[in-house]
């Protein structure tokens, strides 16, 4: 599709087309060599895309990290209609582009230094994503391995949270289909383009997963594997999560990538114990060893969890409860339980006004305090008040 007529589109388009930064930074996506860093390295220089395609050659050569070839290719792309060809193939894959800054994009994921301009993705993001743990690990993976991890993500899907992974063998394809087991959502971070699944043989569990979750990249669609891709995209699994379980990761293990991006995000770092002289355990050991929460189950995950920067709201219990989750742990609520909690609050308020403020009979909510109270989720104080613990 030529310049001109991609620009008559855009003048009088009722179909939806990308405004004039996606398109940008479709662009500078497209350009080969300009990864991530070099991405962040130019929009540190010129704060926009379109900025940086306005920029002289010489300019851009004085960027950390850009050549001249880099520099002559950045220059070129302004006038290629890549992008243009690259967006209309996306419209017919139903893909979505979603770019860093909007309101779809998700929340956990913009919080990171490094986070994608823009990300490809198949299926949906919805903001309960915002409550997502990463289990990761080897692709050699021992059957002990693949049953913690299918029974792990199991469990944390039924309690609502979102499990994200590589796709990748072994552990990560253990704990997408033990999050679909679950009835939950899952997303997988693909290394490669959304049109070149890796490994072919997860075609189909890829599908299953953008069918009940999301599948994403930031890759160009036909992007085939590479090997310094699979690190690079380690980034973006913890990026998008609370914090990353790693189960059976050798000392030289990938997963372990993916542990140091968690620390350096201020993600929680947790991992599975193996038998104590198991090899294919002993990365996830060394970071026991270091200080990474231990986890035997979700519960454990939970407690590893602090609370959220913001609440999250998950699925209505009734038109007339409030269910708003404010730290990971709540997740093991009932209904009632979490509908309660909400109604006490970080200041000290008075159990009559509980009472008052909710349609459920008096006798259940006063259970429901002392069941919350055992929990260790409120306190009491004296004068009939309560509180909320964080």
């Amino acid at each position: 599709m030529s310049q001109d007529r991609f620009q008559d589109r855009i003048q009088a388009g009722p179909e939806s087309i990308p405004d004039r930064e996606v398109l940008d930074l479709l662009r500078l996506n497209l350009v080969s060599g300009v990864g991530p860093r070099l991405q962040r390295n130019l929009l540190d220089v010129f704060g926009t895309v379109s900025a940086v395609f306005a920029a002289d050659p010489g300019l851009l050569e004085q960027v950390a990290g850009i050549g001249s070839r880099t520099a002559r290719l950045i220059a070129t792309a302004k006038d290629s209609n890549d992008a243009e060809r690259e967006w209309q193939r996306c419209q017919e894959r139903g893909v979505n582009l979603i770019r860093n800054g909007t309101e779809n994009y998700p929340r956990n994921l913009s919080e990171i230094c490094d986070a994608p301009g823009l990300l490809y993705t198949r299926g949906t993001i919805e903001p309960r994503d915002d409550l997502a743990i990463a289990i990761v690990g080897s692709r050699r993976c021992t059957h002990y391995g693949r049953r913690q991890a299918e029974k792990i993500a199991r469990s944390l899907s039924m309690a609502g949270m979102t499990v994200v992974s590589g796709l990748a063998r072994g552990i990560d394809a253990a704990a997408h289909r033990g999050a679909l087991a679950g009835g939950g959502r899952t997303i997988a971070v693909l290394a490669t383009g959304l049109l070149s699944i890796y490994p072919p043989e997860h075609a189909g569990l890829a599908k299953e997963i953008a069918e009940n979750g999301a599948i994403v990249c930031e890759s160009k669609l036909n992007q085939h594997p590479a090997p310094g891709l699979f690190p690079q995209r380690n980034r973006i699994i913890s990026g998008l999560s609370l914090g990353v379980i790693i189960i059976e990761a050798q000392r030289k293990s990938g997963a372990l990538h993916t542990a140091r991006h968690a620390m350096e995000q201020g993600r929680e770092v947790m991992a599975v114990p193996g038998p104590i002289d198991s090899l294919a355990s002993e990365g996830s050991h060394d970071l026991l060893r270091d200080g990474a929460a231990l986890i035997r189950n979700a519960d454990d995950v939970f407690e590893s969890l602090g609370p959220l920067i913001e609440p999250v709201n998950i699925e209505p219990v009734s038109t007339e409860l409030q269910t708003e989750v404010r730290s990971p742990r709540e997740l093991t609520l009932s209904g009632q339980e979490l509908a309660v909690l909400n109604l006490v609050t970080a200041q000290p308020g008075s159990i009559d006004e509980i009472l008052r403020q909710t349609p459920i009979e008096p006798s259940r909510v006063l259970a429901t305090l002392t069941v919350l109270e055992m929990k260790r989720m409120v306190k009491r104080l004296p004068g009939g008040m309560l509180v909320r613990l964080t």
